[in-house]
């Protein structure tokens, strides 16, 4: 089962991935969490590239699309694809419907042809669900005040309009796949959606069905 979190910045994914996989795993699945980009050593080099500030250096849309397909790739080949032919829940926070949001929306790079990048890096590796943390722009962006990337020091409030609004048209086009969680309310509001998304596919897998039924009784 290969579950993605998916929002605009300060939405609140990092924070919602390991109290899901706390959840999971108390149904006996083995959960592996894991973050985009990054997780692989490719990937930690990449990320500093992409996301740093300093030293400042300007890059194309379609440069920083090819630099995360890059840590992509090596991702599904080092993570995400060997837990899968385990039998493990992998939760990716973030995978390719960021930079089709970011790079594609965000930077305009055309985004048929960000797709085919996708599909190259990825081997066509498609999540069987993704969570959209949604939220107002500038609340999100207000939350990382303190933790400040180049898309958030370098890119304008319509960049992250555009941002967000890519986020909710593949959520609009992709219904059976996308799950929209309200990422206005705190921690424990934001997992329970989170939780209740996980019920479309529970069904897919034994141990998700044992890790909602005790989710439900501990909050019963």
């Amino acid at each position: 089962m290969f579950i993605t979190l998916e929002g605009p910045d300060g939405s609140g994914k990092s924070s919602l991935l390991p109290r899901l996989a706390d959840v999971l795993r108390r149904g006996g699945c083995e959960v592996v969490t894991t973050r985009e980009p990054g997780s692989t050593p490719l990937g930690e080099q990449v990320r500093r590239l992409v996301l740093d500030t300093e030293p400042r250096v300007d890059r194309t849309g379609l440069a920083d699309a090819l630099l995360f397909a890059a840590s992509r790739a090596q991702h599904v080949a080092e993570v995400i694809r060997p837990g899968l032919e385990r039998g493990a829940v992998v939760v990716c926070d973030r995978y390719a419907d960021s930079s089709l949001a970011y790079q594609g929306a965000g930077s305009g790079v055309p985004m048929e042809e960000l797709r085919v990048v996708q599909r190259f890096a990825t081997g066509g590796l498609v999540p069987d669900l993704t969570i959209l943390l949604d939220l107002p722009v500038e609340a999100g962006l207000g939350r990382k005040s303190a933790e400040v990337t180049r898309f958030e020091a370098f890119q304008d409030l319509a960049y992250h309009e555009r941002v967000r609004a890519a986020f909710l048209s593949f959520a609009a086009a992709e219904p059976d796949r996308y799950a929209i969680v309200d990422a206005t309310g705190d921690a424990a509001a934001v997992l329970a959606g989170a939780v209740a998304a996980v019920r479309r596919v529970a069904g897919r897998l034994p141990c998700l069905g044992a890790a909602l039924e005790a989710a439900e009784a501990r909050a019963g």
